[in-house]
């Protein structure tokens, strides 16, 4: 009988940095969750005027020290995955790597630290670490849904801009003689129109006349009318994308997760799972 080789150190620190399923592999995932957290928490003290007076030397060590623990682990997905480009291309490595540079950039650019709350995104791992992959291909259904609308989406949005124009300038033509009125200008008046609409109702500018009146009564009751058309628009081709149960199994090529249980090659880069 023949005895399996043993793994490479690579691909035991592969399962630790990309797997979820072994307890080095969690425990790796959620020390790193609290650092983010942390560094997240650390980023928002420092905008307290107070809080920076008084600690922002000790925040800015704290600083440095997550963005150096970050670009370590940046860089070690980068060497254990089969292919580096897939992984810097998708959409965590692009959020890993952007959750590094401020920290870089606010040496040459003063103030660019406060986009180093991007970090925030990271947390979306938490869902691998915690078994619920399933909620991210839910994510994942209903961004396909989305796209897949987007023509109809577009259609839509366009009626309505057309109908928003149409009414701004009937508004005008009907408020604009009247003394104190707000409606000044056609711009401003399909500003007021939109805002009518689509239900908001700032207050900043209201009807004098009674045509007026009427008239904004009638679009709040025809926003009320179209507001539920994108909702089926979307609903409807979200019922077509159900993709089935995916596992939490990692992609040795470019990282990603979600694949279905019966999968043997990534559903991103094409490469053969494990």
């Amino acid at each position: 009988m023949e005895e399996k080789n043993p793994e490479s150190l690579k691909e035991r620190m592969w399962r630790i940095v990309f797997e979820a399923e072994t307890p080095l592999g969690k425990c790796f995932d959620v020390i790193l969750l609290w650092a983010i957290v942390l560094s997240v928490a650390a980023v928002s003290l420092e905008s307290v005027d107070s809080i920076r007076e008084q600690y922002g030397d000790l925040l800015k060590i704290v600083e440095w020290g997550f963005t150096i623990l970050f670009t370590v682990e940046y860089i070690s997905r980068i060497i254990l995955v089969r292919r580096p480009l897939r992984y810097i291309i998708s959409f965590y490595g692009i959020v890993d790597l952007l959750s590094c540079l401020p920290t870089y950039l606010a040496i040459l650019l003063p103030g660019a630290h406060s986009l180093m709350v991007i970090r925030i995104l990271r947390l979306l791992r938490m869902f691998r670490v915690l078994k619920m992959v399933g909620h991210v291909r839910g994510g994942e259904t209903i961004m396909r849904g989305l796209m897949q609308s987007r023509a109809k989406i577009f259609v839509f949005f366009f009626t309505v801009f057309l109908f928003s124009v149409l009414a701004g300038t009937l508004m005008y033509l009907v408020e604009s003689g009247v003394e104190g009125t707000h409606f000044t200008n056609i711009p401003i008046s399909i500003y007021y129109a939109i805002v009518s609409i689509t239900t908001v109702g700032y207050g900043d500018m209201v009807a004098l006349t009674t045509i007026g009146k009427m008239l904004t009564a009638i679009y709040v009751l025809t926003g009320y009318a179209i507001i539920a058309v994108p909702t089926g628009i979307v609903t409807s081709e979200l019922l077509r994308s159900h993709l089935g149960d995916p596992t939490s199994e990692a992609c040795p090529g470019c990282g990603v997760h979600g694949h279905l249980a019966d999968a043997k090659f990534c559903r991103k880069c094409g490469d053969k799972l494990n």
